[in-house]
């Protein structure tokens, strides 16, 4: 059976398109555009004095401002400040502002109290470039776009979503220049830390408008580009000049600019395919595909917590004991490997410093990572000790869905290694013969009662975890490490993880779960680790566990909601999965954004992984196809996610059941898969290119085929009419364009 697609990937995607119908008043509900490094919130405000402004508030995100003091005072990210589009009347509505996904870029029809302004904006997909496009009528041809460095944005402005007392502003001191119709501003903040903005206007007369569904040039017509750059020193000046001036602003070469741009997002978004009867959830995942490659690249940094979107925040860094994890973990399934690359780099660059950061005794072996750093990683371990064993284990996914050999020897080996060598420095003996962990951090249990306990399940997971993976990846790489020997003894002896007989896992050895815990730290072992809940004894565990961790109210956070939502897809829950993500929509902004006391990105980025698992799993040398899908849908498809060993799936699922698996092998890899199929009535169909297909099925009624690399094989139901089209699913008219601005009624069912 041929596997075909049947997908018109603008059509499909302006379905999902954020829409607003009156103007966005918050960061909370901006639209937003990015390439990985340069980023621009876009929104207004409801005071008088500003109406006639729409704000595109500006972020990069390797600009960083030094503090004095401990280590953990390391460089943070600050604002840089902001174009204004500053219009004669006010914004009336009803406007139409959209960010059009297949192209990655905001486009707007904005009526005013004097006339009418016309907006195109984007930052281009593959330069450090903001192009602002706008036209208007007689009324508002006074509009104009000025820029404000940071400190000289309007009070009413720059408090307009708040601020936060432990965020740290540097002292900036701002230079402007105009030079050879370049404008500059220069922001200091000392020690030879700022950024240089450069912008430049262009008239009608000399910028041609794009072709197709773009805007119509007027006399109106104007196009403003702008970069910054890192950096204050004139080099970072020429730098930015350089930029703008490579850019050809006549009518073909405006044009080819932008076609590259979206000839970038054309050849990204078909890496993968997935499709559900929820639209809101379908919505909410393809927005945070667009988000995933506007926050970070492969040759970019690693994503901090609020990604090139800086705002108000006591969170300007990065975070690892949760939030990196968890930003990056939606890329493996969806076949986007690309953008996980920014975080091994980073991890490759900072190889020295990872373990510099452990205690001088220890660096002839060991590496760590603290809670929270910079770009450097500079973050000396103090009580949470497995932060970058977890790190580790994003890594080793990256290694498993690629299987990078290159990967696995040059950087995932020796740097696990280290990190389980911090561990074993710290166990120690008990009276009960049993290895043990001396008092550490379960990340968010009692922060700010600074709450340690001996044998917390945090650690304990990752130590097996990482025993258990480096045993498997030394044999791989025919590695006869004299440590193997002890990695074995450290599994046989380590204290099991502890259990309280009616709660469920407890937080460590000395606390069970007795109050509000946002964290899923004491269900590692469960998700992401997968070392657990294999048994029907721990699937009821760890499901005894999960509903009273929910049940405690007094803390859950949205990332509770997602690590809840993948931990029941991973015990094949998946009504109570689908539970959790409703849930989670209820603390998602409309725009998709998640907020706390400052952005967290990793909360939508994790609600996409959830959506995943209930698609795809793969873990344990076992490809789950369908595992965790809620009874009330009835159809799903996805095309070309990843799964570990290096396959690429297709799925079609409709009547409540499988009808069809396309698997094709990138690396020759055993494969072996759950799927329905295996206990139809009718039976199953495996056919396989060219060949007689290979397979058997094994006691637990899982599917091995033997497929080389490059091969593929094709499942079916026995019978099936299937014509072997990947489609989207019909689509629920009413609740198109979800996201966007603000629509609380959708929420609760309200139709449209």
């Amino acid at each position: 059976m041929n596997i075909q697609t049947d997908i018109n990937w603008p059509a499909f995607l302006s379905r999902h398109d954020m829409l607003w119908k009156t103007k966005p008043i918050s960061w909370d509900e901006g639209a937003f555009i990015g390439n990985g490094l340069l980023g621009a919130m876009i929104y207004s405000e409801e005071h008088r004095d500003q109406r006639h402004v729409l704000r595109f508030v500006l972020g990069r995100t390797d600009v960083t401002a030094s503090r004095s003091g401990s280590a953990k005072n390391f460089p943070v990210r600050v604002p840089i400040g902001e174009l204004a589009l500053e219009m004669v009347g006010w914004i009336y509505q009803p406007c139409e502002i959209r960010i059009d996904l297949w192209n990655a870029e905001m486009r707007a029809v904005i009526p005013t109290t004097k006339g009418e302004v016309r907006l195109r904006a984007l930052i281009h997909a593959s330069s450090p470039v903001a192009c602002i496009e706008l036209d208007t009528d007689e009324g508002e041809q006074g509009a104009k776009i000025n820029w404000y460095a940071y400190p000289d944005v309007n009070p009413i402005l720059k408090n307009a979503d708040g601020i936060n007392l432990n965020q740290y502003i540097p002292a900036i001191a701002v230079e402007k220049t105009e030079e050879k119709e370049i404008f500059f501003g220069i922001q200091s903040y000392g020690q030879g830390e700022g950024c240089t903005t450069a912008w430049k206007m262009h008239t009608h007369e000399r910028v041609g408008a794009c072709k197709e569904e773009d805007m119509p040039r007027g006399k109106n017509h104007r196009v403003c580009l702008l970069t910054v750059m890192n950096g204050v020193s004139e080099q970072d000046k020429e730098n930015a000049r350089r930029e703008l001036d490579k850019i050809d602003v006549t009518e073909t070469g405006i044009s080819d600019w932008i076609s590259t741009h979206r000839m970038w997002w054309h050849n990204y978004y078909p890496a993968s395919f997935i499709s559900i009867p929820d639209m809101q959830l379908e919505s909410f995942y393809w927005i945070q595909m667009y988000k995933l490659a506007s926050a970070t690249r492969k040759d970019m940094l690693p994503m901090d917590n609020q990604g090139p979107w800086m705002t108000s925040t006591p969170w300007p860094g990065l975070w690892f004991n949760m939030n990196v994890q968890m930003s990056y973990s939606p890329v493996y399934t969806a076949n986007r490997l690309e953008l996980g690359q920014s975080l091994i780099s980073s991890l490759r660059q900072h190889e020295k410093q990872l373990i510099h950061n452990v205690p001088e005794a220890f660096r002839c072996d060991s590496a760590g990572l603290g809670r929270s750093s910079s770009y450097d990683l500079n973050s000396p371990v103090d009580d949470e000790v497995g932060n970058l064993t977890w790190l580790m284990h994003n890594c080793w996914r990256q290694y498993r869905y690629s299987m990078d050999n290159e990967l696995l020897r040059e950087l995932l080996y020796p740097l696990l290694r280290r990190s389980i060598c911090l561990y074993m420095h710290l166990l120690e003996e008990g009276d009960d013969g049993m290895l043990h962990l001396p008092p550490m951090v379960s990340p968010e249990y009692g922060s700010f009662k600074q709450l340690m306990t001996r044998d917390s399940h945090y650690d304990l997971s990752l130590l097996r975890w990482g025993c258990e993976t480096l045993l498997q990846a030394s044999e791989r790489l025919e590695i006869l490490d004299p440590l193997r020997e002890r990695w074995n003894e450290i599994l046989a002896r380590l204290t099991p993880l502890p259990v309280d007989p009616v709660l469920g896992y407890k937080i460590g050895g000395d606390f069970s779960l007795e109050f509000g815990h946002r964290h899923f730290s004491h269900l590692l072992a469960v998700f992401p680790l997968h070392i657990a809940g294999r048994s029907e004894e721990e699937r009821s565990l760890a499901i005894r566990t999960l509903r009273h961790w929910i049940a405690m109210e007094g803390d859950l956070r949205g990332f509770s909601f997602t690590g809840a939502a993948s931990i029941a897809a991973a015990l094949g829950l998946g009504d109570e999965a689908l539970a959790y993500m409703r849930s989670l929509m209820h603390f998602i902004k409309p725009n998709t954004m998640y907020k706390e006391a400052g952005p967290v990105i990793e909360t939508p980025l994790a609600g996409a992984e959830a959506i995943q698992d209930m698609l795809l799993q793969s873990w344990g040398n076992l490809i789950r196809i369908f595992p965790a899908i809620p009874g009330e849908w009835q159809e799903a498809v996805f095309h070309n996610l990843r799964t570990e060993g290096g396959f690429l799936v297709s799925a079609v699922y409709k009547a409540g059941r499988t009808e069809l698996i396309r698997i094709r092998s990138l690396a020759g890899e055993p494969c072996r898969l759950i799927t329905d199929l295996a206990h139809s009535e009718e039976g199953f169909v495996i056919e396989a290119q060219n060949m007689t297909p290979d397979y058997r099925i094994h006691e637990d009624q899982s599917i091995e085929i033997s497929l080389g690399q490059g091969e593929e094989a094709v499942i079916y139901a026995a019978g099936s009419s299937h014509n072997g089209a990947i489609a989207p699913i019909q689509a629920e008219p009413g609740m198109y364009n979800f996201f966007g601005g603000k629509k609380p009624w959708r929420l609760y069912g309200i139709p449209k």
